[in-house]
């Protein structure tokens, strides 16, 4: 039949699609759904093949437009094209660019181009992972607002853990002010982004009783924060050279870290006390590949830092009350606050500051400057003495053999 415009409106769907041929036009159809959709298609044949296009919908295209879509693809075709596939190739081509600004895309990006050359990328990689990946991964880098950003980093605030929202928010910002220096973003939706918490220098440092409900929470809490808490604080390492532990760095009761393993670069050797080696010893392990000491799925070393360091708290405070018969309220610590807690006892046992430097691998202060680059001596006997002679304070807190100090060098 010859199609009209009247005609066409007219057309009332069925319980079966219909395709309707235009008399005028050889090869245009209108195809009307049982829903009511009505739609323009166009067939052809090449020389391999039968084509089916669509044109678009009615009414937004009407008869004549049709018309006129459908002579542009029959001439293509004569002069030897294939305008359904070229359309459909262009439309994954479409997909793909669009994909390319996906959040997880450029997150992946920005570690292969920029993070992998930066000794701290793998942190700042791990930050995105687990926080911004999850919340935004699948979406388009355009459509994140910096309302997007605030309310992640409050929800990751009010769940207790301002400073990590604060390191979030570092990272992020970082990442998305490369992506405005690769010209993918004109703006970065962090620009004017306060930090969640005000962040205050620390000088925590747990008190003897403290240390001693500590080691006693550790055995309550068990793999693998107990074991975890207790290297942290016999050692004065740390958080994450610690969280990477593995049995190859350890030989003859000295642990070895890389350059790569170090926040400052520089290779350390950490002589391990009695102590240290026996709660390692007394480790659970779980096979992995990479050797790591503090692994619970033997895939990546310990994460989730914050649960851990909850239940040693909650373990802490259940301890002293048990101990004192009343409520006790121990003043928030931090696992980084173990490793001031080893350098202040250190101090305490009479340790000089330089080999209290040396432990904790600090090349500021009087490891600085001139000392820093003429004295190579590597302080390993002193580190020894230091490490076991706070290992053995430590473990005589926990026997309640409390008396006086134990002097660098002291028998136990």
């Amino acid at each position: 039949m010859k199609l009209t415009d009247a005609a066409v409106d007219k057309i009332k769907p069925t319980d079966k699609r219909q395709e309707i041929p235009d008399a005028l036009t050889v090869g245009l159809y209108l195809v009307v759904q049982p829903t009511g959709r009505k739609s323009w298609q166009v067939r052809y044949r090449t020389p391999t093949v039968q084509r089916r296009m669509t044109l678009g919908r009615y009414p937004l295209i009407g008869l004549k437009e049709a018309r006129i879509r459908a002579r542009d693809v029959l001439l293509a075709v004569h002069d030897g094209a294939d305008p359904a596939a070229e359309a459909k190739a262009m439309k994954v081509k479409r997909a793909d660019l669009d994909d390319r600004d996906t959040v997880s895309k450029l997150v992946e990006q920005f570690r292969k181009r920029h993070l992998t050359g930066l000794k701290s990328g793998g942190d700042a990689y791990r930050f995105l992972e687990r926080f911004v990946i999850p919340a935004w991964g699948d979406r388009d880098i355009q459509t994140i607002t910096k309302r997007d950003v605030i309310e992640l980093l409050d929800g990751i605030a009010d769940s207790g853990r301002g400073v990590t929202a604060n390191r979030v928010l570092a990272h992020t910002r970082k990442f998305f002010n490369w992506a405005v220096s690769r010209d993918i973003l004109s703006v970065a939706p962090t620009t004017g982004v306060k930090p969640p918490v005000a962040e205050q220098s620390r000088d925590r440092v747990l008190r003897d009783d403290e240390i001693r409900w500590l080691w006693s929470a550790c055995d309550r809490a068990g793999e693998p924060w107990g074991p975890f808490a207790r290297v942290l604080l016999l050692t004065g390492q740390r958080l994450t050279e610690v969280a990477r532990m593995s049995d190859n760095e350890i030989i003859d009761g000295v642990w070895h870290l890389a350059k790569e393993r170090t926040k400052n670069g520089r290779a350390h050797d950490v002589p391990l006390s009695h102590a240290a080696q026996k709660v390692l010893e007394a480790k659970m392990r779980v096979q992995n590949a990479a050797g790591h000491i503090f692994t619970t799925n033997g895939i990546n070393h310990v994460q989730g830092y914050h649960k851990g360091l909850k239940r040693l708290a909650e373990e802490m405070a259940a301890i002293a009350t048990e101990e004192t018969g009343s409520a006790v309220e121990i003043p928030h610590w931090t696992f980084h606050d173990l490793r001031r807690t080893a350098a202040t006892g250190m101090a305490r046992l009479g340790v000089p500051v330089r080999t209290t430097e040396a432990v904790l691998n600090h090349v500021s202060g009087s490891g600085g400057g001139i000392v820093a680059v003429y004295q190579r001596h590597d302080y390993a006997d002193e580190k020894r003495d230091a490490l076991e002679a706070w290992g053995r304070y430590v473990t005589t807190l926990f026997k309640c053999e409390q008396g006086n100090i134990i002097r660098l060098g002291a028998k136990a």
